[in-house]
């Protein structure tokens, strides 16, 4: 370097004075005298030195012409040079290929192309591609989680109804609001880059489509109310299959249905219809509850009712039966001794009669004097006491029981004696009846 700002040195009073390091005066021109060197001896002088540079011998100079003719003088190369190139091209290519080293960040790939055609895909980490203008790299991010919303934008009130009214299956409109996410599959990444313009609306028009689609089949209670999450699953599956087909590389990850509603303009109606169906729905659960508890309390009292048939039905059939057995055996016995059994039986009959009788008996002929106590009277009255304390009791079980009142039976009139005793009727009861009504008295 100092060789150099030696030969070049601007201050060096030889230049153009035959380049003799400043010992020897160049011959001048006659009349020269000290003013400024020639620019031929100048350049003359540059190229001198240039070549001095180079190894090439220096030249005497001087506007005498030399071996060449005083023509220029080109530079020649120096002894070595081949290496000095051999070694600048090394470090050339060596930095050419060190700058086809990149790092790919965690959670992301680096998309090859060579020439401009895809050729691999590169995971994360220090890697290494052919340099430009060879191979290029992209770097896509496919784990980042994207997000976008349809039919509104921010805030559910910043709505935009183009994409968020709807026409369901029966014919109504609907105003549905939904957010979908979505991150690049794994080897996603070139279809995101390569196979479609505009991957990212891709996505939000198949979104959109899917919705729209699920929603015409589907009625207007089911959006509003009970088929939310049944319709966000149906989307993601079709607008999955759609981006699918178009090789976009998304993989869908939620759709969430934020908001439904009917339109502003019918929201009022839409109420009042809400309320009329709640009120509905209250009223049916209502009857099914009543029902719930009613029905199991009939059938309850229908299975009583059968059993107490049923032993009714075998009560009154053994009895009749045992009566026709009793008759049968009697009427044998009355063909044999007519006279003794139709006694017996008389006597049997008014026996039965006067065992649940409350009347007293005396003989009417004997002129005797005899105390009476009124035991009808204390028996009446000890039942009509017992039959007034029991009636509330009874009523309120047979209400519960049946579910409506019988009328209590009317009371027997006074004086008047039970005829119905059981067993067979007395053959005699027209001539005993008037008979003891002549003989007894009370």
């Amino acid at each position: 370097m100092s060789r150099i700002s030696k030969i070049f040195n601007l201050n060096d009073p030889g230049w153009g004075r035959g380049n003799n390091d400043g010992k020897n005066e160049p011959p001048r021109r006659p009349g020269q005298g000290n003013g400024p060197p020639d620019l031929d001896e100048v350049w003359r002088d540059f190229n001198n030195r240039l070549g001095s540079l180079f190894g090439r011998k220096k030249r005497g100079g001087g506007g005498q012409g030399g071996g060449n003719g005083g023509g220029p003088v080109l530079p020649s190369m120096p002894k070595g040079s081949p290496k000095l190139f051999a070694i600048g091209a090394i470090v050339v290519v060596g930095l050419w290929l060190a700058s086809g080293f990149m790092i790919v960040q965690e959670g992301q790939v680096a998309v090859i192309t060579k020439f401009g055609k895809y050729t691999k895909t590169l995971g994360p980490g220090l890697q290494w591609r052919l340099p430009y203008p060879i191979e290029n790299d992209q770097t896509v991010n496919i784990s980042q989680l994207r997000t976008f919303e349809v039919g509104f934008r921010g805030a559910a009130r910043n709505k935009v109804l183009p994409e968020s009214l709807m026409l369901t299956t029966d014919e109504n409109i609907v105003d549905l609001q939904f957010v979908v996410q979505y991150r690049l599959s794994p080897d996603g990444a070139p279809d995101y880059l390569f196979k479609t313009s505009n991957p990212d609306e891709s996505v939000r028009q198949a979104a959109e489509t899917a919705m729209r689609e699920v929603v015409g089949q589907q009625p207007m209670d089911s959006v509003l109310y009970s088929g939310r999450t049944e319709i966000a699953t149906q989307v993601q599956k079709l607008a999955q299959r759609i981006l699918d087909v178009y090789q976009t590389g998304v993989q869908l990850s939620t759709v969430a249905i934020q908001n439904v509603q009917p339109p502003e303009q019918v929201q009022a109606a839409f109420d009042d219809a809400v309320k009329a169906g709640q009120d509905r729905e209250r009223q049916i659960n209502e009857g099914n509850a009543y029902a719930s508890k009613i029905l199991p309390e009939a059938q309850g009292q229908v299975a009583r009712m059968v059993q107490e048939a049923e032993g009714y039905r075998a009560r009154v059939t053994g009895d009749a039966q045992g009566d026709t057995a009793r008759f049968a055996s009697i009427e044998s016995e009355f063909a044999k001794a007519p006279a003794i059994t139709r006694e017996r039986m008389y006597l049997s009959t008014m026996q039965t009669i006067l065992e649940n009788s409350s009347k007293i008996m005396i003989d009417s002929q004997a002129n005797n004097n005899m105390l009476y106590l009124p035991l009808d009277k204390i028996i009446q009255q000890v039942s009509r006491s017992n039959h007034d304390a029991n009636a509330p009791v009874a009523a309120a079980a047979s209400t519960t029981a049946t579910g409506s009142s019988t009328p209590p039976a009317a009371p027997a009139k006074k004086g008047v004696a039970n005829s119905s005793a059981g067993g067979f009727p007395n053959p005699y009861d027209s001539g005993a009846g008037a008979s003891s009504t002549n003989r007894y008295s009370r």
